[in-house]
């Protein structure tokens, strides 16, 4: 078997396409929701190209380069080209099209789901060819001749620090400029604490002239602005300097890409249907406009009170995952379509889950004070424009608003459906291979639904006010592990993702995820999912389970063994689980090496997964349950000290554990296939109706998508080369 970590650094030309099919929810829309949906999916699509600024160096003239290729001449044209006149072969033009495709799908240079670079598989001396004698570069020679230049070498360099994301020099960031060390983190860590800044959507840039620390905030207007920047002036000038470092407050960040994004916002508006919508597209443009994170969240606000609507839209820096330091995040945008029926078992869920709640292994004072019973709709996604797209969220992220004012869930149908279509039978046994085929999707779907509503919904931060006040009684505040009273909370300036930093994400993907297992053999769950047999309720827990267990192992791919990091947090978060139950709940399950398989001859893993009820009761969930209580505790507390120990101890990737865990790696590394890529129908408004474009689920149409994603705007490249000359110097 040959197959080795290189092959992580190209996508397969065998990659599977897999289509959002929005069409029928689409064709139910009014017109008027249909000029909606179109300005929202515009807004968020050029949204997305600030993706590009936060991925890598080069991505933005990666794009560019391809756009030009692409808007020049069709595929086809190109293809005819390529083939007859470059004598390219089949398959090197398929490697040409998957690097392409693949791009488009992560808006960069790097996996969505694991930060790690890929190159083209097609040689570079190939790939010149191909652009150096394309209709691009006979139209316009200089931009083609520059852009090429700049991006021959990047595009396929694999230096150390450049194969992940991550801190200098261990890993690549563009949320951090080059030249920022760890004293430097500690400060901006320290400033932001004490000023009350969270850092969503900013960056953070050191000065070379003067050593100057500058929080960059993302805004149309610049520091020039005199207007809207109160939330900059109001930061004390004595809280400018720490330890004797000047800090600066800057704003402008993705101007010329924002304004686009508010160009679309502002024509939404107009086709909203209701006051409550209005409000909230209002402080969003405020939010892009200022630079102000508090209009974002005030539109958030407004957001959670707009409750059933038919088309369900949320847009801004949501999620912090690529952000070595786990504070920053990516911009990313969805419209999608309400599925009433489909909807109908996650409003049961939500009216169901006070009761729920009270099983989870935390006292109540560990729990929020009351729950704020949120919208649960299921949505069949339009548009959703970032690195990746979810299966479920929950939002918004903001701890002062999901602690007391609420949140909403929502879960993705067509992206459940579509990723339900290809199914890995690597490491089980031929029955358990049949019982994932049948119920690894309506498992999957109630731990997704759990995951959202009862995971990330529940759980209470400790925390004291700037006066000093409690939001909890301390004397009923007695720790479940070490049975004493506790000593440590959140102060007034902390959240938790201040407080966590790094393991933040995959952290708290490890506990919403623990929840949904926990609960997952709950009888009123079930039945709320349509299981009502007996005989069906334990094939579906034990699908759940076992599943559990399977992406725990295949998660190693997410490891690097080199840096000893994890590439992804809900992988992190599920080999964690994974490793509870095998060493903590054994009579469940056990994973054992097979140095030959009988089917072709090569090293493989096997998962003995015992189905009995009894034992996943008696055993899993005592195990899960344990493990929960203890991530709670800790996150409820503020206890990074502890988390952190714990956390390490379960993510750790050794041959002395209970497996030989890097031994397994390379075998499923060598067993590894291609992760599915989305594509996503277009909109387009001819003779003031808006039409729905659908592609074909190939490399091809992926491409073609993202020229019509992009094709109304003839300054956009324009603007990209302008963002990306003037911050260079930062990342070189």
């Amino acid at each position: 078997m040959a197959a080795s970590d290189n092959e992580d650094i190209v996508y397969s030309v065998e990659t599977p396409v897999l289509c959002l099919d929005a069409k029928d929810a689409f064709d139910g829309l009014n017109e008027q929701e249909k000029l909606y949906v179109h300005h929202l999916s515009k807004a968020s699509w050029f949204g997305s190209l600030v993706d590009l600024f936060q991925t890598s160096p080069e991505s933005p003239l990666i794009f560019v380069l391809l756009n030009r290729l692409f808007s020049s001449q069709s595929i086809s044209e190109l293809k005819k080209f390529a083939l007859d006149r470059l004598n390219f072969s089949e398959i090197q033009w398929k490697e040409f099209l998957a690097y392409s495709a693949a791009f488009y799908a992560n808006m960069g240079n790097y996996r969505s789901f694991g930060d790690s670079k890929f190159i083209p598989e097609l040689p570079s001396n190939l790939l010149e060819n191909l652009i150096l004698n394309s209709t691009a570069y006979q139209s316009d020679p200089e931009m083609i001749k520059y852009l090429w230049n700049e991006l021959k070498d990047k595009i396929y360099s694999l230096k150390k620090e450049e194969r992940c994301l991550g801190f200098y020099p261990e890993g690549q960031t563009t949320y951090w400029s080059k030249n920022i060390n760890q004293n430097d983190r500690e400060l901006v860590g320290r400033f932001l604490a004490l000023n009350c800044i969270d850092g969503y959507n900013t960056r953070v840039m050191k000065d070379i002239r003067n050593d100057q620390l500058i929080i960059r905030f993302a805004s149309v207007r610049d520091s020039s602005d005199a207007e809207e920047r109160s939330f900059i002036d109001c930061v004390d000038k004595d809280h400018l300097v720490i330890d004797g470092r000047e800090f600066r407050l800057e704003r402008g960040d993705y101007s010329g890409i924002l304004s686009l994004v508010n160009k679309h916002l502002e024509k939404a508006q107009l086709f909203a249907s209701n006051q409550i919508e209005q409000s909230m597209i209002s402080r969003y443009i405020e939010h892009f406009r200022s630079g102000s994170l508090e209009a974002h969240k005030n539109g958030s606000r407004f957001w959670i009170q707009n409750l059933q609507p038919v088309i369900e839209t949320y847009i801004g820096f949501i999620e912090t995952y690529r952000d070595p330091a786990g504070q920053r995040a990516e911009f990313e945008g969805f419209v999608a379509i309400v599925n009433k029926e489909m909807s109908k078992k996650f409003n049961e869920l939500v009216q169901n889950a006070e009761e729920l709640l009270s099983h989870l292994p935390w006292p109540k004072v560990f729990e929020k004070d009351k729950f704020l019973k949120p919208d649960f709709t299921s949505l069949d996604v339009l548009t959703f424009a970032c690195s990746g797209i979810p299966c479920g969220i929950n939002i918004p992220n903001y701890d002062e608003i999901r602690q007391s004012e609420g949140f909403k869930n929502v879960s993705f149908g067509n992206v459940l459906c579509a990723s339900s279509k290809v199914f890995d039978q690597n490491f089980l046994l031929s029955e358990d291979a049949q019982l994932l085929q049948e119920y690894s999707s309506a498992a999957f779907e109630i731990i997704v639904g759990l995951h959202e509503l009862l995971g990330h919904g529940s759980g209470k931060l400790l925390k004291s006010t700037a006066d000093g006040k409690l939001n909890f009684d301390p004397s009923q505040a007695i720790d479940p592990i070490e049975k004493n009273q506790i000593s440590c909370w959140y102060n007034h300036n902390e959240t938790y993702d201040s407080k966590f930093g790094p393991i933040s994400s995959a952290y708290e993907e490890c506990r919403a995820e623990c929840v949904g297992l926990y609960l997952s053999t709950n009888k009123k769950v079930l039945k709320i999912f349509g299981f009502e047999e007996e005989e069906k309720m334990c094939r579906v827990v034990y699908a759940a389970w076992l599943q559990m267990i399977q992406k725990g192992i295949q998660s190693l791919k997410m490891y690097n063994p080199t840096t000893k990091k994890w590439l992804q947090a809900h992988s992190q978060a599920r080999y964690v689980i994974m490793r509870v139950l095998l060493s903590s709940a054994k009579p469940i399950a056990k994973i054992s090496y097979i140095p030959k398989s009988e089917i072709d001859g090569d090293p493989d893993l096997l998962i003995d997964f015992f189905k009995d009820l009894k034992l996943i009761e008696n055993y899993g969930l005592d195990a899960v349950g344990n493990f929960l209580l203890r991530l709670q505790i800790y996150k409820s507390t503020g206890d990074i000290a502890n988390a952190s120990k714990l956390f390490a101890h379960y993510s750790a990737v050794d041959d002395d554990l209970e497996n030989p865990y890097l031994k397994f790696r390379e075998i499923v590394m060598a067993r590894k296939k291609p992760r599915p890529i989305f594509i996503q129908s277009a909109t387009k408004v001819i003779d003031s109706k808006v039409m729905l474009k659908t592609f074909e689920p190939n490399l091809e149409g992926l491409i073609e998508s993202f020229q019509n994603h992009f094709n109304e705007e003839s300054s956009l490249e324009a603007t990209i080369i302008e963002l990306y000359k003037k911050d260079s110097h930062y990342f070189n």
